[in-house]
């Protein structure tokens, strides 16, 4: 009986590659943010107004993908990409 249990358990480990890909492709991250914070997460981001609030669509990698001014329209971003969205905060 033990060694169908330890055989179960070595089976459900992931390693940290697959940790790393957890999500690639089909999740992605919606996130509020200030348009202050974004110079460091969205690499090549034009000069923008200071202040505002906007809606980042993030990879599971943490890749940026979008900026919308309105959560719908990151939301739709999502979908036309057939990815599914999970809220940070």
């Amino acid at each position: 009986m033990t060694r169908t249990v330890d055989m179960i358990a070595d089976s459900q480990v992931m390693s940290e590659g697959e940790l790393a890909h957890l999500g690639e492709g089909t999740v992605a991250y919606l996130r509020k943010m200030s348009s202050d914070d974004l110079r460091g997460r969205f690499p090549g981001l034009a000069q923008i107004t200071p202040g505002l609030e906007l809606w980042a669509l993030f990879a599971a990698n943490g890749q940026p993908i979008l900026l919308a001014d309105e959560r719908d329209r990151a939301l739709a971003g999502a979908m036309e990409n057939d990815l599914t969205t999970v809220a940070t905060h």
